[in-house]
């Protein structure tokens, strides 16, 4: 996120023809990106990682292609994508890290964290599959309730919405999901 800020401040002072320090801002958005690529990825892997020097995977990384750090079919967010799946995976749902080496001082297993699946669905779109993201965003939207609310996490084992009740950020990354899905298929039909 430091790249984006680095990125989106460059952005807007070009656009609206600001007067600010462009190559320095410049020059530390690229060191930033260099310096993630090098030492946020697992090369063997293939996955970015929880943080540098460390195995553990982290679904913010999803974010990844979300914010144009890569793009969306980019072979290290391919990678990632399927190791997210994979190893954060429960049931088709995202967990938000693996606990297996991070202690987060939080007692027993907790849910599935419904915007990391959110973000699943929009990477996967990202990446250039239809079929894939679409099945889960149905299965995802089949879990509100009677007035179509979320909240932050789903049971798996339980079968049921646990956490906090509404939870905004889901629905904002279902809505961010569905524009996801609707651009990648209009761009498989211009294909």
């Amino acid at each position: 996120m430091a790249w984006v800020v680095f990125d989106r401040a460059v952005r807007l002072a070009e656009r609206f023809e600001l007067d600010a320090p462009l190559e320095r801002w410049k020059q530390t958005r690229d060191e930033i990106h260099r310096e993630v690529c090098e030492r946020g990825y697992d090369s063997e892997r293939r996955t970015f990682t929880q943080h540098y020097g460390s195995e553990e995977l982290d679904a913010s990384v999803l974010n990844i292609p979300l914010v144009g750090f890569l793009p969306g079919d980019d072979e290290r967010v391919t990678g990632t994508i399927d190791a997210i799946s994979r190893e954060l995976g429960r049931d088709g749902f995202v967990s938000r890290y693996s606990t297996a080496e991070t202690d987060d001082g939080l007692p027993g297993d907790e849910g599935q964290f419904l915007a990391c699946s959110f973000w699943l669905v929009s990477t996967l779109a990202l990446n250039g599959r239809i079929e894939e993201p679409r099945a889960l965003f149905e299965r995802l939207l089949g879990l509100t309730n009677d007035l179509g609310l979320l909240s932050e996490e789903y049971d798996v084992k339980r079968r049921r919405q646990v956490g906090n009740f509404p939870q905004a950020f889901s629905h904002l990354t279902l809505i961010v999901a569905a524009r996801a899905i609707s651009a990648a298929e209009e761009a498989a039909r211009r294909d």
